[in-house]
């Protein structure tokens, strides 16, 4: 995991404390009994076939067939089709993908990770898959030797390494070395000075206190901000090289117990990441690293110059010990067992970095893509994928998600197998390198854009999709219903109902009247490409709890199996949610995205703009104006919904629904600016972005609140003119694609 989104939030840096750990509701042994137990609909096209077991039929209890974007006439029967793709994924296999994948650490560039290829390829064509693999050569230095000596009173070169632990094989193999991917290398020396979380608020803080980084060796805690957010500040200021630690308050034993005790990280243990500020190879942006292409050189990119390292609690105590100077603010305190200092000084830090960039910087990855062949619309695609790499053995992040998907492609490819082909072509994919900067799937949309711009109806993400019992869900709002609508039909595994029921409950979600609360998709998973780059509809979800593992060489099986997901349950049920998400987006007569969702959600956003303005002592009238085609879109949505079910009712044309559907896909593509936002031109919609200053929050209309944040009222007006126009297209895409299903085609 990149940077943190939606229902990945669960297991956030800094603070993992949800949920608990789940145990088995529905034996296995007692499923093909349940099984025979299930009616069958009268369907022809459902003769003969094996359902999942009852627990998931009545997980909600009285539902309706009716499903929105199909016809009273076929809504029953895909309802059983979603049911028999979620009987498909099997605990037992997805732990036995589990214990395969994450046998070693398998770093983005190694031997290792080619294995996870050859092991992911080697699966989907047993399944009966189409296979391709996508080979990109992208600019990846490892680094090759990090050392860090305290010199103050005395002079000590610390231990950087993760120990092993005797009952968890995993951790005594190779670590790759303790440094961030995409530090800067050399050799920075200087006092050491405590930055709290590195914010640029921080920052602030410090000045406001005399005390200044330049020269300086900084130390900061992971958390509330992107790592690579904390690397270019402290570059900004002049720090010489940045250390960072994950402090026990947040993930370590204050918040539980440890590993191998606890799933909480040890005092040992540390998080490596990548401190990129960007997406993709950084040597050839906005387009594939394609032999041939032109690139850029390193000193050329925004690539941090300075050494960045992780470290643990037990070694930022062994550095702060001796830190004096400047008291800390009072906030500032974390949960080590000294009192804090800011510095600077006495201690001395120096921090030595060696890379491959001189001899083989550039490495190729490789991205695995599966297809189901759609019957009626093959060249239209629902994209599930997740990432294979990680910084160490990765079993959460993100063989989970490597394990979700293909536990949703065994289930649909052996309904395939049965004749049961989905209308529109599903792609199972794997990326490579998200761990660097969402390099794989990036270089996959930048080298495919055409292809998807034209035909992606969805890109379905799974990050970390099971390490606890406790789901959440998130991504664009008009993909929203269909998510929810999906996991009523889900059983939770430790027999709360259905997964939505659970769901519920865990989130505290009371009145009948509310849902439970969904994720904002800002940036840092693999969605970005197709969502930040090109306004294709995204969803995500997942299973999350206390986790302290993160990024780490203790990221193992055996901690997945003892504390993460026993019984690998939950790796079942997120491939189960996306096996019927994707049968449904890909056998919707209308596409059933909704838009009075997505404009009911935006209007609750022109709240903050307001005040933005206000703060800024700016006029705010010139929200009018988009509250307005907010509503506009709304209301077309709505209208939309109605001629919709009432085509669909009487019988509409294949003509008609295409048509309909032709203007569906516009809407959200609409708000995606060609010349992208002015901070970061890659990332084009203007509905959604990460924060430029945090990389973990999500900013809602970018392009507005960074004029509002950065810019003149005059910009500010421009933008917010900007999306009204987007807004109202919107709104005509929805009525045209309203008056293609009342409208019959003339006969010739």
């Amino acid at each position: 995991m990149f940077v943190s989104s939606s229902a990945r939030r669960m297991h956030q840096r800094g603070s993992d404390c949800l949920s608990h750990r789940g145990h088995p509701a529905l034996p296995i042994a007692l499923l093909p009994a349940l099984h025979r137990a299930l009616p069958v609909v009268a369907s022809a096209i459902m003769l003969g076939l094996a359902l999942p077991v009852p627990g998931i039929v009545q997980a909600q209890a009285g539902a309706l067939p009716t499903i929105p974007g199909y016809a009273p006439a076929t809504a029953a029967a895909q309802r059983q089709l979603e049911q028999q793709a979620i009987g498909g994924p099997l605990p037992t296999r997805a732990q036995a993908h589990s214990a395969t994948l994450s046998r070693e650490p398998h770093v983005a560039g190694t031997p290792a990770q080619v294995r996870t290829r050859d092991y992911v390829i080697e699966q989907m064509k047993a399944m009966g898959l189409e296979t391709e693999v996508r080979t990109y050569d992208v600019w990846l230095p490892h680094a090759t030797s990090v050392k860090i000596t305290r010199m103050g009173r005395d002079t000590v070169a610390l231990d950087l390494a993760e120990p092993p632990i005797a009952s968890d094989p995993a951790t005594q193999l190779p670590q790759y070395p303790t440094a961030n991917g995409s530090t800067g290398e050399g050799v920075g020396e200087g006092e050491l000075v405590f930055v709290n979380f590195g914010l640029i608020e921080d920052y602030a803080t410090l000045d406001s206190l005399g005390v200044s980084v330049k020269g300086k060796v900084v130390l900061a805690r992971y958390g509330r901000s992107f790592r690579g957010i904390k690397a270019r500040e402290a570059e900004k200021r002049g720090a010489v090289a940045l250390l960072i630690y994950t402090d026990p308050l947040d993930d370590g034993f204050v918040q539980g117990d440890i590993y191998p005790d606890g799933p909480m990280r040890p005092l040992r243990g540390l998080q490596r990441g990548s401190v990129f500020n960007g997406t993709g190879d950084p040597l050839t942006p906005g387009y594939a690293s394609k032999p041939g292409a032109p690139r850029l050189k390193p000193e050329e990119t925004p690539l941090p110059k300075i050494p960045v390292v992780p470290v643990s609690a037990y070694n930022a105590e062994q550095l702060l010990a001796q830190v004096r100077g400047t008291d800390i603010p009072r906030n500032w305190q974390g949960g080590m067992g000294l009192r804090y200092h800011v510095g600077p000084g006495p201690v001395r830090v120096k921090v030595e970095v060696v890379t491959d960039a001189a001899t083989r910087g550039t490495k190729q990855i490789h991205n695995t893509l599966g297809y189901l062949r759609g019957t009626e619309y093959p060249d239209q695609y629902i994209y599930i994928g997740g990432h294979r790499d990680s910084w160490g053995p990765g079993a959460a992040d993100n063989i989970s998600g490597t394990v979700s998907v293909l536990e949703a492609a065994n289930a649909l490819a052996d309904m395939a197998r049965k004749g049961l082909r989905p209308k529109r072509t599903i792609v199972f994919a794997t990326w490579d390198a998200e761990e660097w900067g969402l390099v794989g799937s990036t270089e996959y949309v930048e080298d495919d854009s055409l292809r998807l711009k034209k035909g992606a109806i969805a890109y379905l993400n799974q990050d970390v999709s099971a390490q606890g019992s406790q789901f959440g869900g998130g991504g664009t709002p008009s993909l929203r219903a269909v998510l929810r609508d999906i996991v009523k039909s889900v059983p939770d595994p430790k027999g709360r109902g259905s997964v939505y029921q659970a769901w519920r409950l865990t989130s505290g979600t009371r009145a009948d009247s509310l849902e439970p609360g969904m994720g904002d998709p800002g940036g840092g998973s693999d969605f970005a490409g197709f969502y930040n780059h090109f306004g294709i509809p995204t969803a995500d979800w997942g299973f999350g709890g206390p986790a302290g593992t993160y990024h780490s060489a203790y990221d193992t099986y055996a901690w997945m199996e003892r504390f993460g997901d026993p019984g690998f349950l939950y790796h079942a049920a997120s491939g189960r949610i996306g096996a019927a998400m994707a049968l449904r987006l890909a056998n919707a007569e209308v596409l059933p995205y909704d838009y009075a969702e997505f404009a009911n959600t935006m209007l609750r956003y022109i709240a903050p703009v307001e005040r933005g303005l206000k703060q800024k002592g700016w006029n705010t009238a010139a929200v009018t104006p988009l509250t307005a085609a907010i509503t506009r879109l709304g209301q077309a949505a709505t209208q939309f919904a109605g001629a919709r079910d009432a085509a669909l009712a009487k019988g509409v044309s294949k003509a008609q629904k295409d048509a309909a559907n032709t203007a569906l896909l516009s809407v959200e593509r609409g708000f995606a600016r060609d010349a992208g936002l002015k901070s970061r031109p890659w990332y084009r919609t203007l509905i959604y972005a990460a924060d430029v200053d945090n990389g973990y929050s999500s900013m809602v209309f970018p392009g507005v609140n960074e004029a509002i944040r950065y810019g003149t009222q005059a910009e500010t007006t421009a933008e917010i003119a900007d999306l009204v126009q987007r807004f109202d297209n919107a709104t005509a895409a929805m009525n045209r694609a309203r008056a293609a299903l009342e409208t019959p085609p003339a006969r010739r």
